[in-house]
């Protein structure tokens, strides 16, 4: 068989690394790149401890019964098993000392004349490589080595290559390398010549040695976790995750930074760097970003990098919507807010300093190898996770594309931020409506400017502004629960009396129901929903000023059918202006019903698990994303609100809970002890 082409060589069916396989790190460059003498000094650096060093061509000849010379003399697919048997036993080896194998050798060897090169790189090679590193030369000084008395590429001095041809066969080797590592999902970088080189090469290394997924995730939680630290002695209750580019601002800022790089370098090719990455088969992989990565360190020096990420701070806008709302943010201290970007962290630093931000709000993110990690979508999701389960927090998540659906779902509140059409994320129609149908996601849009054209429906996607102020309000708000009982008062006492008389039934029942509703509306309802002032004509015939539940003409009450009409009848006598609708299910609360109100009232006479009355506040979040929603029941059982999904709808923004009394007891009625059997005299049934 033939040594393979690039493109003959077998892709993987998989990208990632798997666990058990050994870092093999391959050091490529033309002969006289001076591969030798770093893989020395590099050995000298690290030591042996962590790393094993191999020269290809020793290996080759140490696995090869005849030695080298004997090699040389092979047909070339002999020479291929043999270079195949060499980098197994390379891998064999580092499996066994879990050492990092740096490994030097050559990629093609091209003479002079011939249309192409012949590449030596076997798919044993690209099924062992995790990482290439790929020393770029000038050709100018390549030539010099390969003609000068104490060279290491005596073996073409003879072929007298041009500096011409030199410079074609080092670019002919870097794209066909670059290509076939995105295909077979091995990290690539280039490095050239210089002071820093050595120094550069140590690092890279030295990553390469600890960088895992797992690792990756741990650095970013524990930069979560600094994060959280550095707030001060105040616990957090709530956090605003927002994403940066196209969320936070309209600016794709990686697209900007390879714009300018194809400014500065004259490289228009150079814009379509992250296109290319992305949408190759390594799409938006953990891989993938490590390679992003690896690209921004390729572009410029920590100095260069500062500058660039400076100047493109400069072009960036915070939509001011955002402002607003992280300026008052900064004031509550319950409240904290982090930018958790796949992008550039320099970046949005800067820009963070630059809009009067950065004191309260700071920035998760990679871009350079000191960062430690890379953002992907699963580290996203991750975090807000971390920030529920380990800092026990309420998250409001902010995000524009498909990376951001994982940690919208992972959210206690998600927001979908909507740009301009011709600017946003063309693939996260699709992706946004089957997380909403299929995976149940829950979540509102927020269209920046205001101006620009909502995704999907109002229904199925309500719209959200930020800047109104029932919605700041609950987003800034505490989210402990909001429960009002009223167990404790003579007159809950006297109230509750009946509904525990055994002998009390039917219109009597009702009737006890009505009263109760009708107190718990003016004397706990109104607390929490609030009253306004309207013009009422005194009985001595002026005018004055009377009061009425907040918004009361555009209320709507439930009564979660059956048990809990003759108490929403109560509610509806107290607030007569509201809205009255009869519902046995969930589905019954279509949108009509929930347009241009403002808050709902939901009515039942008993809560045992809270199941049915979560169900309804899910269904009318789905429908309206900020109404206020309040929960009236006579009894509560203490179970339903002391854990559980139940409590945590209450814990929602905007939801509350009023009752006369809570219970201990979890007996669930049936027959003569059923709530609703007694209601309507039917306690004959079970």
């Amino acid at each position: 068989m033939a040594t393979p082409q690039p493109g003959q060589i077998n892709s993987p069916a998989a990208s990632t690394v798997t666990s058990d396989k050994p870092v093999v790190v391959g050091i490529y460059g033309l002969p006289g790149s001076g591969k030798s003498f770093r893989l020395n000094q590099l050995k000298q650096l690290l030591g042996s401890e962590n790393f094993a060093f191999y020269e290809g061509s020793e290996m080759i000849a140490a696995v090869v019964p005849s030695g080298l010379e004997g090699f040389k003399k092979m047909e070339n697919q002999e020479q291929t098993d043999w270079r195949q048997r060499a980098i197994d036993e390379i891998s064999r080896q580092c499996r066994v000392s879990k050492k990092v194998a740096v490994v030097a050798g050559h990629y093609m060897f091209w003479d002079e004349g011939q249309e192409s090169g012949q590449p030596v790189c076997t798919q044993n090679d690209l099924d062992t490589f995790t990482h290439i590193i790929y020393l770029d030369v000038p050709a100018e000084i390549i030539e010099g080595r390969i003609f000068s008395d104490n060279t290491s590429a005596t073996k073409i001095r003879q072929l007298n290559p041009s500096v011409t041809h030199l410079h074609e066969w080092q670019q002919a080797e870097e794209t066909q390398l670059r290509d076939l590592c995105r295909t077979h999902g091995i990290l690539f970088t280039v490095l050239y010549a210089g002071e820093t080189l050595l120094s550069k090469f140590s690092m890279l290394l030295r990553d390469f040695q600890l960088h895992t997924e797992a690792n990756n995730l741990a650095c970013a939680e524990k930069k979560l976790d600094q994060v959280i630290t550095a707030h001060g002695s105040h616990r957090l209750e709530k956090m605003l995750v927002i994403d940066g580019d196209k969320t936070l601002g309209a600016a794709d800022t990686g697209k900007e930074y390879w714009r300018m790089i194809a400014v500065k370098q004259l490289s228009p090719d150079k814009e379509r760097t992250l296109d290319d990455l992305f949408g190759s088969k390594l799409g938006y992989s953990y891989i993938s970003f490590r390679q992003a990565t690896l690209l921004y360190e390729e572009t410029a020096d920590e100095q260069e990098f500062e500058t660039l990420c400076h100047d493109l701070a400069s072009t960036v806008t915070v939509h001011p919507e955002f402002v607003s709302l992280l300026q008052l943010m900064a004031k509550q201290q319950d409240v904290g807010a982090v930018i958790v970007t796949s992008g550039l962290r320099l970046v949005w630093k800067r820009v963070l300093e630059m809009a009067g931000l950065s004191k309260n709000v700071e920035v998760v993110g990679g871009g350079r190898i000191a960062d430690g990690f890379v953002v992907t979508a699963q580290v996203k999701a991750a975090l807000v996770a971390r920030l529920q389960r380990t800092h026990d927090m309420y998250v409001w998540a902010f995000g524009d594309s498909p990376l951001d659906l994982e940690m919208l779902k992972k959210a206690d509140q998600a927001i979908v931020v909507v740009g301009e059409e011709h600017a946003r994320s063309k693939s996260m129609e699709l992706a946004l409506a089957k997380a909403i149908d299929k995976d149940g996601l829950r979540v509102r849009q927020l269209l920046l400017p205001s101006t620009a054209k909502p995704r999907l429906d109002a229904t199925k996607l309500p719209v959200i502004q930020i800047t109104e102020d029932d919605v700041v309000g609950s987003i800034l708000h505490n989210r402990k629960l909001r429960i009002r009982l009223a167990a404790n008062s003579k007159a809950a006492k006297l109230l509750m009396t009946p509904t525990r008389d055994a002998t009390v039934a039917g219109p009597a029942l009702r009737e006890a129901h009505r009263r109760i509703g009708w107190y718990l509306a003016t004397g706990l309802i109104a607390d929490i929903v609030g009253v306004e002032e309207y013009p009422i004509q005194h009985v001595q015939g002026h005018q004055i000023s009377g009061r009425r539940l907040l918004y009361e003409g555009e209320t709507l009450i439930v009564a979660l059918m059956r048990g809990g009409e003759p108490m929403a009848f109560g509610v509806n006598e107290a607030f007569p202006l509201a809205g009255f609708l009869h519902a046995n299910h969930p589905e019954q609360v279509l949108p009509v019903h929930l347009k241009d109100q403002r808050s709902v009232i939901l009515v039942d006479s008993v809560v045992n698990s809270g199941k049915t009355a979560e169900q309804f506040i899910h269904r009318i979040r789905d429908l309206n994303a900020t109404i206020r929603i309040v929960v009236v029941a006579g009894v509560v059982q203490d179970q339903s609100i002391s854990g559980g999904s139940f409590a945590e709808a209450l814990g929602g923004d905007d939801v509350s809970l009023v009752a006369l009394r809570l219970s201990d007891n979890k007996y669930t009625g049936k027959g003569p002890t059923d709530t609703g059997h007694r209601l309507f005299n039917m306690t004959r049934l079970d």
